[in-house]
């Protein structure tokens, strides 16, 4: 017990003792942080704005040639949706057909029953393929147009279904959609080729 006294009497000891109050020789002001938030902030600013500017620049001497298979990508989505929203007929027309490669390349996925890639795939294409339709209608002939719309409204629903049993997944609609989409899209191909 003469041990444990012992250290709560230097405890109380050092707690009593006064600290002798020396002159401020700190160059720094209290109220302020060791480094300068504001200035922290200004250089952030300053790295994300020379990085998307240098992103910027970089992106447009690319020159992306818009009917290339390739700028159509995930990758392109946003920029392509949001930032460059009209194609020209020919290169809807050359996009449509690159969607019908495309769908024509799935079958080994849906063999594997890989079904998100497939919805992914499907949605991906949908989205531009409403557009895509619309631009290449003002290629065709006055005469030709009812045909090509009525193909084009049973491409979408096709592709519509073919979502729904992907997404449900029910292997045999699938199949079944998937053949009457590509059906569907040969056919549009064939009239805008």
């Amino acid at each position: 017990m003469s041990s444990f006294t012992h250290a709560t009497t230097l405890l109380h000891a050092h707690i009593k003792t006064k600290h002798k109050t020396t002159t401020n020789n700190n160059p720094l002001p209290l109220n302020k942080a060791p480094y300068d938030v504001q200035n922290n902030v200004t250089n952030r600013r300053k790295l994300i704005s020379t990085f998307l500017a240098t992103s910027v620049a970089v992106l447009g001497m690319q020159g992306t040639p818009l009917a290339l298979a390739q700028n159509w990508g995930t990758r392109s989505f946003l920029r392509e949706h949001f930032f460059e929203p009209g194609l020209s007929p020919e290169d809807a027309v050359a996009r449509i057909k690159q969607t019908a490669e495309g769908l024509h390349s799935i079958r080994d996925m849906l063999e594997t029953m890989s079904w998100r890639y497939v919805m992914f795939y499907i949605r991906l294409k949908q989205a531009y393929l409403d557009q895509d339709l619309k631009n290449a209608l003002s290629m065709l002939p006055e005469n030709r147009r009812k045909e090509y719309v009525k193909t084009a409204n049973e491409l979408v629903d096709n592709m519509a279904e073919f979502d729904r049993y992907v997404r449900s997944p029910k292997v045999y609609e699938s199949y079944l959609y998937y053949e009457k989409t590509l059906k569907s899209i040969d056919e549009l191909v064939a009239m805008l080729a």
